[in-house]
């Protein structure tokens, strides 16, 4: 049997009922949600490179953090009288649960392998230094603990209590200014490339089509509403056309130029700003044994939010490493192994106007950016040394992240807005939907398309509700409203995720926070 890994040899089929652009974490989800709510509609998947998973999913093109707002301070930022809502960091960490729970299910009933192929248990910190942001870190702390999903926080301005926490952070760190951490034990490390070819086997093994290196080149919609989609087989230069009645552009930052080519009105004006990252690496044994945790501080002044600097544990393949970064930098590629020329392409009239307005009111994140690039290795390795003092430069090798592709809208008031984060696109008709953005979409991907699968299924949609309960126990509910739901949900998954506490292996870190005030 061909494995979800190889290229396809003969020609996709003609007609499927769904269509799904791309093989990464989004795609996948999708096809497998419909195949458990609608096991006989046929699914062709289209993807460019040789296997699922290759590009923003891929393992080693993204931090694999299961992004719940546990340490990433971009979620709370204090307002004007510095207060900090916790409002938008509780409404990630219940997305993130609903895709661990499908997860758990995916797990408990053999769909996938075994969990720790994918997900792992790694706490999860924040970590600052300096009166101002030690501060603003024990505010955070308050407004968060007493929310249910994260009662289990615990906050220390102590420093033997950090350095047993994260001793990499807090070695050979001189004590001239305050510290701070929190933390939560209960973090993961998710494995999203791992995750997309267990999906796409699931998907093979029940008769969905996977067409590897085949490139979607056009949308066209005929008279009937349906879509031709015009396929090219780069390994044979052979090109075909599927005809469907649903199509999903999961193409990560190739979407925007599909978006642009089915011409659907719902997709004008939207522009795309790629944002290029590098990761510094260290494998060497005795250093990775001794971090247990990602560890995020806090973005420089200017910089994307992806941007913010952070000391990882990987879990990939089995084995652990470590990370440090994202480096940030510019290049016009939408796609890892996409062209030079990809954001001339995406130039329009309809977007024009937004872009320039962007660019105008971005030049912080101009100079930023034109400053990473810049950057030496030296330069690299002094930044990491602010989160791991003893750091040698040796004991690390730089590689290159994913490509991440901003979106640019149209503004009623500056003209254009450049946003973070993800937009879903659907046409008015349900027929066609597009994913723009990044983080923390892998993350919370189930609920993305269960948003999805609302609007382009309205009348499907009903009928898929018992089953997606079935699938999805706290489907409906916000957990942090209702602690006894989430008591029982947040076990059941963690259960069949094998990430109760002690399940992970390493240095996990003390008890009770000391010192907490």
């Amino acid at each position: 049997m061909m494995t979800a890994e190889m290229r396809t040899e003969t020609a996709p089929a003609e007609y499927a009922d769904v269509v799904l652009v791309g093989a990464g974490i989004m795609s996948m989800t999708l096809g497998v949600l419909l195949k458990e709510l609608q096991p006989s509609w046929s699914i062709a998947v289209v993807e460019r490179l040789g296997s699922a998973g290759g590009e923003s999913s891929d393992s080693w093109n993204n931090a694999g953090t299961g992004h719940a707002a546990l340490c990433e301070l971009n979620y709370t930022p204090a307002g004007r009288d510095g207060t900090v809502s916790p409002d938008k960091a509780i409404a990630i960490n219940e997305q993130f649960q609903v895709s661990l729970q499908f997860w758990a299910h995916l797990a408990a009933t053999g769909r996938v392998g075994a969990p720790k192929t994918f997900i792992n248990p790694v706490p999860h910190m924040s970590f600052v230094w300096g009166g101002q942001a030690t501060d603003y870190l024990h505010r955070r702390y308050e407004a968060l603990k007493p929310q249910p999903l994260f009662s289990t926080m615990e906050f220390s301005d102590r420093a033997d209590q950090l350095e047993e926490w994260t001793p990499l952070v807090m070695t050979g760190r001189r004590a001239v200014q305050p510290v701070a951490g929190s933390r939560v034990a209960g973090g993961t490390d998710v494995d999203f490339g791992a995750l997309s070819r267990t999906m796409a086997g699931f998907l093979q093994r029940n008769g969905a089509e996977l067409n590897f290196e085949h490139e979607v080149t056009d949308l066209a919609r005929d008279t009937n509403g349906r879509w031709d989609v015009s396929v090219h087989n780069l390994g044979s230069g052979r090109r075909a056309k599927i005809r469907s009645r649903f199509v999903f552009i999961g193409a990560g930052g190739g979407a925007l130029h599909l978006l642009q080519r089915s011409g659907i009105p719902e997709g004008r004006g939207f522009g795309g700003f790629p944002v290029s990252g590098q990761f510094l690496r260290c494998t060497k044994d005795e250093i990775v044994r001794a971090h247990h945790a990602k560890v995020y501080g806090q973005a420089s002044v200017g910089a994307p939010p992806m941007s913010v600097p952070h000391l990882d544990t990987r879990v990939v393949d089995g084995k652990r490493s470590l990370l440090f970064g994202p480096y940030a930098g510019f290049t016009s590629r939408f796609l890892k192994s996409g062209s030079l020329l990809d954001l001339p392409r995406s130039i329009r009239p309809s977007n024009l106007g937004p872009m320039l307005a962007v660019a105008r009111d971005n030049l912080d994140l101009s100079r930023y950016l034109l400053g990473e690039v810049l950057k030496s290795r030296e330069a690299k390795i002094r930044t990491l040394t602010d989160y791991m003092p003893t750091a040698q430069d040796a004991d690390w090798d730089l590689i290159t992240a994913g490509q991440r592709v901003q979106i640019i809208r149209k503004d009623p008031t500056r003209g254009g807005a450049l946003q973070f984060g993800t937009e879903l696109i659907t046409s008015g008709d349900g027929s066609l939907a597009a994913l723009l953005g990044a983080s923390p979409g892998a993350s919370t991907s189930v609920s993305i398309v269960l948003d999805l699968l609302e609007r382009s299924f309205p009348q499907q949609f009903p009928r898929w509700q018992p089953r997606l309960t079935d699938m999805i126990p706290g489907y409906g509910h916000r957990l942090n409203d209702n602690p006894a739901l989430a008591e029982e949900v947040l076990a059941r998954t963690g259960a069949a995720l094998q990430l109760h506490p002690g399940s992970g292996d390493g240095n996990q870190g003390g008890g009770a926070a000391r010192g907490a005030r």
